[in-house]
């Protein structure tokens, strides 16, 4: 996906916020400042991809701060989203059909994807989280094609978006293993903005129920291909099916040839991602894409 002209704007005041968050030290918070206005004015045009200029100023921000803006409010959203937990899997086990089931799973994934700190425009609280959950509605609903397509995958790779909503995830990935597949589970290698860690995935019980639980390598906003590690891209090439959560992996891998589908699960929290999708700002997506 492209960068809109509103883009430019977000990737600054997002970055400005963190850096607020990442240290109190004046100097340093100018320094980082002007670190990022530079990334953004040399890398931003009409081919950009927002998520990678994203990359390059959060990597920035860290390498000058030594912070991890987000930790507090990662451990926070794992927290409260496991309390919400047992409802949504009681959602779930009142269908009457396998896809039913299927759908709601997606639905509760997709709903924790309002998780997501200084989107500029996007605001949410957690008391918001419980009404979303169980009375949102589908923009693009393809979770019919993917259902068909899921029960046909050995091998799914599913890619993570950000902690909290993790715990949602769990209910999916057990879905899919119900229809015959085996999952493999990637999070980020180390801490960008509020992705999902190896750490975040361990305290939602991840690890106890995907086939297997692995890093992409690296730690970039999205799937930035070149960054990965050897193993990942592997695990890649042998996928069937590729379900990627949020709106970075979409942003991401719509620039990519990739020879499996992908299903892309979130909620369209700005304007730009929006408009390449086709619906309004605030909807929430199942698409598929096929090669």
């Amino acid at each position: 996906m492209k960068a809109e002209l509103e883009c430019a704007v977000c990737l600054l005041e997002r970055g400005r916020r963190e850096i607020l968050k990442a240290t109190k030290d004046q100097v340093l918070r100018a320094r980082a400042m002007k670190r990022i206005l530079r990334i953004v004015s040399n890398k931003f045009g009409p081919e950009a991809v927002p998520a990678y200029i994203g990359t390059l100023r959060d990597r920035a921000i860290k390498q000058l701060t030594g912070s991890d803006p987000y930790k507090g409010e990662r451990h926070q959203s794992n927290q409260i989203a496991l309390k919400l937990l047992p409802r949504a899997e009681s959602i779930i086990e009142r269908s009457k059909t396998g896809y039913e089931r299927f759908k709601r799973a997606c639905m509760i994934a997709i709903a924790g994807n309002i998780i997501e700190f200084d989107v500029l425009g996007h605001d949410f609280n957690f008391e918001e989280l419980d009404k979303i959950v169980f009375e949102m509605r589908l923009a693009i609903d393809h979770t019919r094609q993917i259902y068909e397509l899921t029960k046909k995958a050995k091998q799914i790779l599913f890619l993570l978006d950000n902690a909290g909503e993790i715990a949602f995830d769990t209910l999916l990935v057990k879905e899919l293993q119900n229809l015959g597949s085996k999952v493999t589970v990637a999070v980020k290698d180390a801490p960008i903005l509020n992705d999902a860690t190896m750490n975040d995935a361990k305290e939602v019980g991840m690890h106890r129920i995907a086939n297997e639980l692995m890093t992409i390598g690296t730690d970039s906003i999205g799937l930035i291909i070149k960054d990965t590690s050897q193993q990942f891209r592997k695990k890649l090439s042998q996928a069937d099916l590729l379900i990627a959560k949020g709106m970075a992996h979409y942003e991401t891998i719509t620039e990519l040839k990739l020879k499996m589908p992908v299903a892309y699960l979130f909620r369209a929290k700005c304007y730009p991602v929006a408009h390449s999708v086709g619906v309004a700002r605030d909807s929430n997506v199942a698409l598929l894409k096929k090669p």
